[in-house]
């Protein structure tokens, strides 16, 4: 690919993001006026966990992301159906979404369940679970912030325990009991589970 072919993807790929980040600020502007805490679930999938949690827990303020339409189309419609004014469903790209949440409102809580694995070796880049995005979750955390991981995958299990391990922010907590249970549309076709907890240090 000719070099400038590269820096104009590039360039065109900065210029989207950007819109994408002004999109969502404004969006959550709305959404969070008066807001200092969400409970933020990374990935919500068709809304089936989020929008029982957030049934179950009228309190909190809650916030799902997905990148995909029709997922945030249907958790969506549980919303509506629930007649839920505690939980709202956006389609965004985590980072973006993080990057434009307003100075004032902090991760109460973080739910990450069933991510994409990215199995093979050459993809695990892809992966969410990095040093560079657990920098960016505690920088928008609250004190004490719990994240609360869940994946099928032994792998991905092993990678997440190795890296909240290293990093300086975040203190794996043993022997934490999941918050709330609710199986979700990709939990049914999932043969096992496996949990990791870890707490924002000061």
């Amino acid at each position: 690919m000719p070099e400038h072919t590269k820096v104009m993807g590039k360039e065109w790929a900065e210029a989207r993001r950007e819109a994408n980040v002004d999109r969502l600020r404004a969006t959550l502007a709305t959404a969070l006026a008066g807001r200092t805490g969400i409970t933020f679930e990374l990935g919500c999938g068709h809304g089936h966990w989020l929008a029982a949690y957030a049934a179950a827990h009228p309190t909190e303020f809650c916030v799902g992301i997905d990148l995909i339409t029709h997922r945030v189309e249907r958790s969506v419609r549980k919303q509506t159906l629930g007649k839920l004014d505690n939980v709202i469903f956006l389609k965004a790209e985590a980072t973006e979404f993080l990057e434009a949440l307003p100075n004032q409102v902090s991760l109460a809580k973080i739910f990450i369940l069933y991510p994409d694995p990215w199995p093979k070796k050459k993809h695990h880049k892809n992966r969410f679970i990095s040093p560079e995005n657990l920098d960016l979750l505690a920088s928008r955390a609250a004190a004490e912030t719990q994240l609360h991981f869940r994946t099928d995958n032994a792998d991905y299990f092993g990678w997440t325990q190795e890296h909240l391990a290293a990093h300086p922010r975040w203190r794996i907590e043993p022997e934490v009991v999941w918050p709330f249970e609710q199986k979700t549309f990709f939990e049914e076709r999932m043969k096992d589970r496996r949990d990791v907890f870890a707490r924002l240090v000061k």
